[in-house]
Parts: C-alpha cells; sequence; structure tokens
C-alpha cells in the first residue's frame, strides 16, 4: 500500500499542520498539500513581524552569506527539485537559474546604499543623505508559472534589502514552494524570516491583502482581477502594492522593496 506524503506549512523557522486540518491534492496528485487557513496566516505574519528587527539589523554582508547559503543547498539537492519540475531539460533549466538567482542577489546586499542612496546637493553647511531602508513584512503571491523560479525571483530581492517574507505558495503547484522551505530550514535563514503558506488564493487573498501588519504585497503573481481586489484590501490601511514584473533579476527589484529615509548632518560634526 502506498503512503501518502503529507507537506506541512512553513511558519516560523517550523514545519506545521495547517490548524483546520484541511488539505488538497493538487492535479489529482499522490500527496497531501496542506490547505492554509486564515489563522495560519496570521501565525505567519506574527512570526515574520517578530522577525523583522532582527534579519534587517544583520550586517549587509551576513545576509549575503546566508543567501548564498540557500543557494548552495539548492544546488545539492538538485535531483530532488528537476524531479519536482517535471524532469528534462526545462526542468534542470529552472533549477540552475533559481541557484543563479539567490547568488546573485547575495551578492547584491552590501550594494544597495551605492546603487538606491545618494548625498543631494543643498545649500547649506550641512550634508544631506538619501539611505535605503527595509519596508518591513512582505506578502508575496507566487506566480502559478515556473512555480520554483517565480518564487525565488520576488522572494530573493526582498529578502537581500532586509524585509522578511510572508509567501502563498502557487496553488496549482505548491511542491517546489513547499519543498524549498527544507532548503531554508537548514541554510542558516532565522525563524520567522520566510513563511511559505500553501492553500486556495481566492480564500487567503482578502486576508493577506488587509492584514494591518502588512506592509507591502507583491502582485506579480496575480491576475488582473486579483490585484484589482488587492488594491481594494490594501487601500484600507495604505498599504504599498508592488507591480513590478521584471522576469529577470534586476537591482530595481530589491529598491521596489526599500523605504528611502533623508537624513541631515551638520559639515564638521
Amino acid at each position: 500500500m502506498d503512503v501518502r506524503k503529507t507537506y506541512k506549512l512553513f511558519v516560523n523557522g517550523e514545519f506545521v499542520r495547517s490548524e483546520s486540518g484541511r488539505a488538497y491534492r493538487p492535479d489529482g496528485g499522490k500527496v497531501n498539500v496542506p490547505r492554509g487557513s486564515r489563522k495560519d496566516l496570521r501565525d505567519a505574519v506574527r512570526a515574520a513581524r517578530t522577525a523583522f528587527a532582527g534579519w534587517a539589523g544583520r550586517t549587509a554582508m551576513n545576509r549575503g552569506q546566508i543567501l548564498y547559503r540557500a543557494a548552495e543547498m539548492l544546488d545539492g539537492r538538485t535531483g530532488q527539485f528537476v524531479e519536482l519540475l517535471g524532469g528534462g531539460p526545462r526542468a534542470r533549466r529552472e533549477l540552475d537559474q533559481s541557484v543563479d538567482t539567490l547568488v546573485w542577489y547575495a551578492g547584491w546586499t552590501d550594494k544597495l546604499p551605492q546603487f538606491t542612496g545618494t548625498v543631494n546637493p543643498v545649500a547649506g553647511p550641512y550634508f544631506n543623505f538619501t539611505i535605503p531602508e527595509p519596508t518591513g513584512v512582505v506578502g508575496i503571491f507566487a506566480p502559478e508559472e515556473l512555480p520554483l523560479l517565480g518564487l525565488v525571483r520576488r522572494v530573493a530581492p526582498a529578502l537581500c534589502g532586509g524585509n522578511v517574507v510572508v509567501c502563498l505558495a502557487p496553488e496549482s503547484s505548491p511542491l517546489p514552494a513547499l519543498t524549498l522551505a527544507e532548503v531554508l530550514a537548514t541554510s542558516d535563514v532565522p525563524a520567522g524570516v520566510i513563511n511559505i503558506i500553501s492553500g486556495q488564493r481566492k480564500e487567503l487573498l482578502p486576508w493577506l491583502a488587509s492584514h494591518m501588519d502588512v506592509n507591502a504585497i507583491d502582485v506579480a503573481g496575480c491576475t488582473a482581477e486579483e490585484v484589482k481586489s488587492i488594491e481594494e484590501f490594501a487601500a484600507g490601511n495604505v498599504k504599498r502594492v508592488i507591480k513590478l514584473t521584471q522576469d529577470e533579476v534586476s537591482p530595481y527589484l530589491i529598491a521596489a522593496f526599500m523605504e528611502l529615509k533623508t537624513v541631515w548632518h551638520p559639515i564638521g560634526v
């Protein structure tokens, strides 16, 4: 008799069952995928908020080291992920690009101030600096296409800048995202920095978009109808809605998840 594998949610650095006890089988598959609830989402946001100060306070070099370690661990499980992605050259290419994406953003962590910050010319005996800071808790709707690479391309730039993430896995192909959580759990990523919830998007979307403790929503993986709905929910607490949808790696994606702060400092002090 075959025993169906039952996946779990990844919340606060731990693999947990959905509090609702519900599960579904994508594409009639042979595994059970947890169907996250509103309570699971609240727990994930709470964990992310708790982890934010520690992650944002780490040195840029240390965040880069952790992202690079995640790339190493992902590369070490190539065979498993290629199989999850359907096998063949196309799956191998998606896996390789996912690893390259993590390495690329790992190298950007200590270059953000030079790219997004500046010294502003002012008429007076003082300096005026523009300094990038992380936005905070970012909700990410992972794209349904390219279930691994699409997720990595959204999560990596957010983490690079010091943000923490609550991510909804692709509803139709959640296994690469849930298995990526196993990689992250062994990659020195602090608990709560990234949380991955699987389930029905139509059920979870309103609660993530309207949650008062989520600072920004990335809608690259959403349909036009879903984006409209998210904007309506986010308007209630002036939440930033990020629509930048570049398919390739880009420092502008990192900047999209950042805030710019202006600092004044007297000359000679």
